[in-house]
């Protein structure tokens, strides 16, 4: 089987999921796709390394959810870069912005970007903790902590919204 079509059949596999991963943390579909492209396109620069590891669509997921979490957190500080600049004051803190209990899903898009990271490869991807570590470039004890805070937060969020049983 020659290198592209190994590259071809790795993209179909993974592509979709990688997408929807990335759409968890980044919450915007089309940046999600634009950043799974990206991260494929990294995946091709280094096939020749790549290729001969025993999970190369671990790696093109790694790439594409640290892309993803740089993107969100660059957007996260924007408006307060933006409203610094343009009143010459303190922005206002991340606690002080409104979280939507509209749905679960507004609950969970309200958590940090590593959080949403993890909550996607462990619920979504149903992938195994130290999967998901791998994936992040991070201990499984750094995703435990991760998965903790964010089912204490949603805990926390959701059982005000009277959606708790």
């Amino acid at each position: 089987m020659g290198d592209d079509q190994e590259f071809e059949e790795l993209f179909d596999a993974e592509f979709p999921g990688v997408v929807r991963s990335v759409f968890v943390v980044c919450q915007d579909l089309g940046r999600a796709e634009d950043l799974a492209q990206e991260a494929f396109l990294e995946l091709l620069r280094h096939w020749g390394r790549v290729s001969r590891y025993e999970r190369p669509g671990a790696w093109v997921r790694r790439v594409a959810i640290r892309k993803a979490v740089q993107v969100t957190r660059r957007e996260a500080r924007r408006p307060w870069f933006e409203l610094r600049a343009a009143a010459g004051t303190n922005a206002p803190d991340a606690s002080s912005s409104p979280a939507s209990n509209d749905s679960v899903w507004a609950v969970v898009c309200s958590l940090s970007a590593q959080q949403r990271a993890v909550i996607a490869l462990f619920y979504y991807e149903d992938l195994a903790v130290e999967d998901v570590a791998g994936i992040l470039g991070c201990s499984e004890s750094t995703v435990k902590v991760h998965l903790h805070r964010a089912r204490e937060a949603l805990r926390t969020r959701v059982s005000g919204t009277g959606w708790s049983s």
